[in-house]
């Protein structure tokens, strides 16, 4: 996995290089806490550093900084190449030998024998690399296809900073951060902030499938190459789909997924599994355990609370497939823990609560093995997400409405709090068939009275996405940028309302929500977690499969259903949806009570200047008093301002550390 680090100062900056990139990559030692390397060419201002979390040929052969066998590329990589033995054969067939078995020699090989793009293109993996040409005087950025692996840049004063975490950057003299008020409010809407934008005003996230290539003349803007496009994936993938029966693609998925998840077990070090009980992580389970001899360690935890607690359905799981299976039941003063780490190891607001649960299962299964494969990305390219099949649905019933009645609808449920919504629901539930029954009825019914008031496709699925519907009516002197989300241009054209709904997902919520939840949790914790649906190969696949084999039935996933089918009794996966949340709505009025209320106090809230105070009390006494349930634009709020003080505190610790060493 690893982390990388390192600055391109073209002016050069003397003798302080080595010391300033020791500190930038110790900042992200959690990364890789086996090896640590660096590499300066002091005349171009070149500094590349590296953590390296030994995964691939563990010898001091795949340490890095690495250089290419000529000497003209030199390379720091965070990830795995998963099909690095297929283009080492095919690199030994040209004439081309290795020292090692290390998948970042495979790499530089390749680039020497084809170029930069074209070895690139050939990768199946999760990476963010920076890799220096010594001929060129060139530093080429390169992000992988759907955003796994992180990759920060900014250009202050003449020096190019880049790394895996921000907290790297931020430590090289030229660093400036300044918030962005025009990022806070897109946080406020979606609880992260879509790339290319940073909680930081001129700092960047590489966006996923780029190479981006920087030179001393470049003023700080890079030529930007896209080698890979989500976008013209899944326009080919809806104009070229699969012809055959159900049958045969169902046949074909399988094949695939077994393919791919053959190659994300090679690892020289122990190698698990989060597993859920859910569709999409029993199936990585079932394929890893088809193909091993060995049983396949797998890791699960609980919760007390009823509600939110998948342990059952995952034991059940593990016990029929023979698994090493590794449970931890949670009391909430575990969640409650993990809270106050979450700035550190986030570095810039991210309020997913799901972040606390998957720090756990991280911790719980770091305790085994090194290496973790999840199921995640199987409800954006299978279609999993319940708005998939019922948004679009709802929609089709609302339209013909009157807008003036749908609003009178809205209002009335939403005259009814939440609680009182769950209380009558509950009083039912036992009636209602299993698969049909809810988690959360009274948000639900808040979300539907909000999509009644909604003008078309696009404001219904923005509702469903937002956490502030009106961010801008909380955030101060802010802007909201387009994303891919709100720029028309970049939509799927021609694709069906759920089409555009998977599509969008994929580009934002995927790679800037669901993969920076997991690779900071894991990575806090030095366990690589590897995703089998987000092979590029897979969504490229899961692109031609028709629609109808997606969502049949008022049901998602229906593909990968037929495919488990073949590995596990469907009553031990047919089940509500549940997510991987934690009870932050009983939280707030019960014990992170008094730590929220002073992070919200009005008074706090108008002498920091971000935020509108009143907006913000109104909806924590609504929360209090059971009016409604306003956790998650809450959380976003308690989030920014843990943030918040947490680099007050850093920065007067850098002052102090600063003073004392002058």
């Amino acid at each position: 996995m690893c982390g990388i680090a390192g600055f391109f100062a073209p002016a050069g900056t003397g003798a302080q290089d080595e010391a300033t990139l020791r500190s930038m990559i110790c900042a992200i030692q959690h990364r890789g806490p086996d090896d640590e390397g660096i590499w300066c060419d002091h005349p171009s201002g070149i500094a590349l550093g590296h953590r390296r979390l030994s995964i691939i040929d563990v010898s001091p052969l795949g340490h890095q900084p690495m250089e290419s066998a000529t000497g003209r590329y030199v390379v720091v990589f965070n990830g795995e190449f998963y099909n690095f033995s297929d283009i080492k054969q095919e690199l030994e067939s040209l004439g081309r030998s290795f020292r090692s078995r290390s998948d970042t020699e495979v790499f530089l090989t390749a680039v020497e024998q084809w170029g930069v793009v074209p070895a690139v293109k050939k990768l199946a993996g999760m990476f963010s690399l920076a890799l220096w040409d010594r001929k060129e005087r060139r530093l080429h950025l390169i992000r992988d296809r759907l955003g796994e692996k992180p990759l920060y840049y900014a250009w202050f004063g003449g020096t190019l900073l880049f790394g895996s975490e921000l907290k790297a950057l931020r430590i090289h003299p030229a660093w400036r951060g300044e918030i962005d008020r025009d990022s806070l409010a897109l946080y406020l809407r979606h609880a992260y902030i879509p790339a290319p934008y940073t909680i930081y005003r001129n700092v960047h996230k590489a966006q996923p499938g780029k190479v981006l290539s920087f030179s001393a003349d470049c003023g700080g803007r890079p030529e930007e190459e896209t080698y890979w496009s989500a976008r013209e994936t899944a326009r080919y993938g809806l104009e070229n789909p699969f012809s055959g029966s159900d049958d045969e693609i169902v046949h074909a998925c399988d094949s695939a997924l077994r393919r791919t998840i053959a190659q994300e077990m090679v690892s020289d070090v122990p190698l698990g599994a989060f597993l859920s009980g859910g569709i999409d992580s029993s199936l990585v389970v079932a394929l890893m355990q088809a193909q091993s001899d060995a049983r396949i360690r797998t890791f699960t935890i609980g919760f007390r609370e009823k509600e939110y607690n998948e342990a059952r359905h995952a034991k059940a799981v593990a016990s029929h497939l023979g698994t090493d299976h590794t449970e931890m039941y949670v009391a909430p003063e575990d969640s409650l823990n993990v809270i106050p780490k979450l700035p550190a190891m986030y570095d810039e607001p991210f309020a997913d609560s799901s972040q606390i649960p998957t720090f756990l299962v991280s911790q719980l299964a770091r305790q085994h093995v090194t290496v973790s494969l999840s199921g995640d990305g199987g409800d954006e390219i299978f279609g999993g997400y319940n708005r998939y099949f019922w948004g679009s649905r709802i929609w089709k019933k609302l339209k013909p409405v009157p807008a003036f009645f749908r609003r009178s609808i809205a209002t009335a449920l939403t005259f009814v709090g939440t609680e009182d919504w769950d209380r009558m629901y509950h009083a039912v539930s036992g009636a209602i068939p299993g698969r049909y029954r809810l988690r959360t009825p009274g948000d639900r019914v808040h979300k539907l009275a909000g999509m009644l008031e909604s003008e078309n496709p696009e404001a219904l699925y923005g509702r469903l996405t937002s956490i502030w519907q009106d961010p801008l009516d909380v955030a101060l002197d802010a802007r909201e940028p387009l994303t891919a989300l709100t720029d028309t241009r970049r939509r799927l054209d021609s694709a069906s309302f759920v089409e555009q709904m998977m599509y969008l997902d994929t580009v934002s919520y995927l790679p800037d929500d669901i993969l920076v939840k997991v690779d900071r949790a894991s990575m806090a914790v030095s366990l690589e977690s590897r995703a089998p649906f987000l092979d590029h190969r897979i969504v490229e696949f899961a692109w031609r499969v028709p629609l109808s084999m997606k969502i049949r039935n008022g049901q998602g996933k229906w593909i990968l259903r037929q495919v488990l089918d073949r590995y596990i009794p469907r009553e031990l996966i047919e089940r509500p949806k549940m997510g991987f949340g934690v009870p932050i709505d009983h939280w707030l009025r019960g014990p992170l009570r008094e730590w929220a209320g002073d992070l919200l106090s009005p008074e706090r809230i108008r002498r920091e200047g971000f935020f509108d105070p009143a907006a913000i009390q109104k909806k924590w006494n609504e929360h209090q008093n059971g009016t409604r349930n306003w956790q998650y634009p809450l959380w976003t709020i308690l989030v920014f301002q843990a943030w918040l003080e947490a680099q007050s505190v850093a920065s007067r610790g850098q002052l102090l550390t600063h003073n004392t060493e002058h």
